[in-house]
């Protein structure tokens, strides 16, 4: 049998982070009615996303620590609609007292390690020959029923967890160690090593992989929704020690954040924190 080498994937909603500082002195030298007609314009707007169906959503988080204080999150069906989003808060009245401080692109991906080999066995054993049209379209058939079936995982909806953490991650390319010149048999059960820790928390941690090859600074985002964020600890802590991520993962920075409903807004400019997380 030919090794695949490259794992097929799906992909699904568009993604982008936005990570805010507030610009907290001209916010609060604004008069009260100016501040008022703002922050009602931002509760509009978020609250329609909120209620969105998967996959064209929006939420907001208030950040922990230096690296900002308000993070945007986006879903759309594509970058057009994340271009929109991006406008919709830079235009809003809000949007002239948010420092955009760092940004993150992606679209949703399933990473397809186990389907690969299962669809390579398949088709040779058809008698199909990679490369070849008919390889192609078959996979291009396999591929599209996947999508239909697994559509709920990428169009997802936000979920309304109290917490979460974001951050982005590569496979290593150095000269000793490369992921990208592992035989794909080893990726395929170091992968399926990795995924069996992250099926340990699913009642208490939901995952949304988005993939980022060519459209940011690393290779993938990880958002990680709980209730409880020691489970964010927990889980990638765990994970450290798959064969995967102690040899081959590299780390982005990691951005917490507390979940601010659209109606709370209004708390959060105030500086009302309990007001606008519980």
């Amino acid at each position: 049998m030919s090794d695949p080498v490259v794992p097929l994937t799906l992909e699904g909603a568009a993604v982008l982070h936005q990570m805010f500082r507030i610009c907290w002195d001209e916010w609060r030298a604004l008069d009260a009615h100016s501040r008022h007609m703002a922050l009602e314009e931002a509760r509009e707007w978020l609250q329609t996303k909120e209620g969105a169906e998967g996959g064209e959503q929006s939420a907001a988080y208030a950040m922990l620590g230096h690296k900002g204080d308000l993070m945007l999150l986006h879903f759309r069906r594509d970058f057009t609609g994340l271009l929109e989003a991006e406008q919709a808060v830079r235009q809003a009245r809000i949007g002239r007292y948010l420092e955009l401080t760092h940004s993150f692109l992606s679209v949703v991906e399933l990473g397809l390690y186990e389907s690969t080999r299962k669809i390579h066995e398949e088709l040779e054993s058809k008698g199909l020959s990679p490369g070849t049209e008919a390889w192609d379209a078959a996979v291009k058939e396999t591929l599209e029923r996947q999508r239909k079936a697994m559509a709920p995982r990428l169009w997802p909806e936000i979920p309304e967890s109290r917490y979460l953490c974001f951050y982005p991650m590569d496979r290593r390319r150095g000269e000793i160690k490369n992921w990208y010149q592992v035989p794909f048999a080893e990726r395929q059960r170091m992968m399926h090593e990795h995924g069996l820790v992250g099926r340990k928390y699913a009642a208490s941690v939901k995952q949304v992989i988005s993939g980022s090859i060519g459209f940011d600074d690393w290779e993938w985002g990880v958002d990680l929704f709980a209730d409880d964020p020691l489970e964010f600890k927990h889980i990638i802590y765990e994970m450290r020690f798959d064969e995967v991520s102690a040899v081959y993962g590299l780390f982005g920075p990691f951005y917490i954040g507390l979940r601010v409903p659209s109606e709370k807004m209004d708390a959060l400019l105030r500086g009302d924190v309990r007001g606008a997380i519980s």
